[in-house]
């Protein structure tokens, strides 16, 4: 039987682990002295909810996945449909290269080609990395065509502690600013979060916080600072 995300590629630094897979070069697990760092799935199982997924050559979502580069119009298939969005870029769904294989790194590689909704030329090359300060993930994008190319990167490692209720933990989050989005999750405003649920630039228990979060409707992300 083939796994769902093809060919798992296992590195291992000390106590550490880490599974990459072949389909989308996303991050499957990650593990330290036999406790996950990461909510992610089953060999047997398909990414859900974009995890552990390389979002590229777009994050989040492109409403009515329509966009403008350089004064064309281009159109992208729907593959949110019940919210009209193109979402989460090209390539979580590939079948990525093993490029460089060594007992604690691998880096995966992917040429994303040019089609009718992005007729652009990307060279991906994404690298996991164990060390005794953990896993490090670097991603590199290279135009490889003739013109200018649209990009953005992002990912999913739905990170876990493994905790269950987690209110009694203590967060922070060096960001200045948050994300508002509308019922269709497409970011509308940014606001500061001085003075709001969601300031953890110094550390504070999580507390009863963590349900309005969860639930929070214009919550989609955290910029960095």
């Amino acid at each position: 039987m083939i796994a769902p995300s093809g060919e798992q590629i296992t590195i291992r630094a000390g106590v550490q682990q880490a599974v990459v897979v072949e389909v989308g070069g996303g991050l499957r697990s990650c593990s330290a002295d036999g406790r996950e760092l990461i909510g992610g799935y089953k060999a047997e199982e398909m990414s859900s909810s974009g995890r552990g997924q390389v979002l590229i050559p777009w994050p989040n979502r492109l409403q009515d996945g329509s966009y403008e580069f350089d004064g064309r119009r281009h159109q992208l298939p729907l593959n949110e449909p019940e919210r009209r969005n193109a979402i989460h870029g090209l390539v979580r769904w590939a079948t990525w290269t093993v490029a460089e294989r060594e007992p604690h790194r691998a880096v995966m590689k992917y040429v994303l080609y040019p089609q009718p909704d992005y007729p652009f030329t990307l060279g991906i090359s994404v690298e996991y990395a164990l060390s005794d300060s953990g896993l490090r993930v670097r991603t590199t994008a290279t135009n490889l065509g003739t013109g200018s190319c649209p990009y953005g990167n992002g990912a999913h490692p739905h990170l876990t502690l493994g905790i269950e209720p987690i209110d009694e933990l203590m967060l922070r989050v060096p960001a200045r600013s948050v994300l508002q989005s509308d019922e269709r999750g497409l970011p509308v405003a940014s606001e500061s979060v001085e003075g709001t649920e969601y300031d953890f630039q110094q550390p504070r228990r999580i507390g009863a916080r963590r349900g309005s979060i969860m639930r929070s409707p214009i919550l989609i992300a955290i910029r960095m600072a």
